[in-house]
């Protein structure tokens, strides 16, 4: 943490995340606040990120805006103890309608579409993990600092289909082979594997990934922030004509379909599993059914 972070009053604290603004310097931190679940993330609190963001987007004062995990870890993604839970009715045991589903996740991936066409520099400090909706941030920022040492995927693959999360955005950053290794297997992956491929901006030791995401932020908060802001604007005109012009639509969508399975007899199916036997076991069950390895 910097001096000025110390001395500067956050804008808006939660328990779970948190946005400070160092005006002086014109960086902004969010902060992913949940470390005895390795800053997993409920809806409200990707509500509350996209929000602050929000105000990061208009202050004027702001070139760069850093997202990061509490403790040295980024974000294992959403929490799984809320998985489906958010597409039901209290008092309605019904099996959720379609248009409800496809509402609830319309609402769930406009945060990491705003964060695509983001107006500021984003950078992810990438830390142990980034695993499902933190490797989806990872993604669509503009700059990543990644620990060698660090676990990125979609593990939720293995119990909610290989066509989990943004099609569009994965094929845009790592290619048709990589994204349907990662998908297709559901495997975690060290991030070091994909170094020579330029995944991610700087590739460093874990104990650095800090001290490089604050270098770089302040190298880029040197740029004039009209230069910035029509940067940002030019690289999502053209972007947009590419495959990621099709992530707005396709996210919500195919999440919709993905969280939408029939399992057969012989398929694990973790929400089942969860609500025998909890969170804990059900993982338990996953592991044993897709055999160790490199994959979680």
């Amino acid at each position: 943490m910097t001096a000025a972070e110390t001395t500067s009053p956050p804008t808006e604290r939660t328990d779970r995340v948190r946005l400070d603004k160092d005006h002086e310097n014109h960086i902004a931190r969010i902060t992913i606040s949940n470390p005895e679940k390795k800053n997993a993330m409920a809806p409200e609190d990707c509500e509350l990120m996209g929000r602050f963001l929000d105000d990061v987007a208009d202050d004027d004062a702001i070139k760069v805006v850093i997202v990061r995990g509490e403790g040295g870890v980024f974000t294992t993604g959403v929490d799984l103890n809320r998985a489906y839970g958010w597409y039901g009715t209290p008092g309605d045991d019904r099996r959720p309608s379609q248009r409800r589903r496809l509402t609830v996740d319309r609402k769930g991936q406009r945060m990491f579409h705003e964060f695509i066409g983001f107006p500021k520099v984003t950078i992810v400090q990438l830390e142990s993990y980034a695993l499902g909706l933190g490797f989806e941030l990872a993604l669509a920022a503009d700059l990543v600092v990644a620990s060698r040492q660090a676990k990125i995927g979609m593990p939720a693959a293995r119990f909610l289909g290989p066509v989990l999360g943004n099609v569009a955005l994965f094929l845009h950053r790592l290619g048709p082979v990589v994204m349907r290794d990662l998908m297709l297997t559901g495997r975690m992956a060290q991030a070091q594997e994909f170094e020579s491929m330029k995944l991610f901006t700087r590739f460093v030791d874990e104990a650095d990934v800090a001290a490089e995401t604050e270098a770089l932020a302040a190298q880029v908060a040197k740029m004039p922030a009209d230069g910035i802001t029509i940067a940002k604007e030019a690289y999502r005109v053209v972007e947009a004509s590419s495959t990621l012009g099709l992530e707005e639509t396709t996210a919500y969508l195919f999440h919709s379909y993905g969280t939408n399975l029939r399992f057969e007899p012989d398929e694990f199916n973790f929400v089942k599993e969860r609500k025998k036997s909890g969170t804990s076991e059900a993982f338990k069950k996953r592991d044993e059914h897709f055999g160790a390895g490199s994959a979680q």
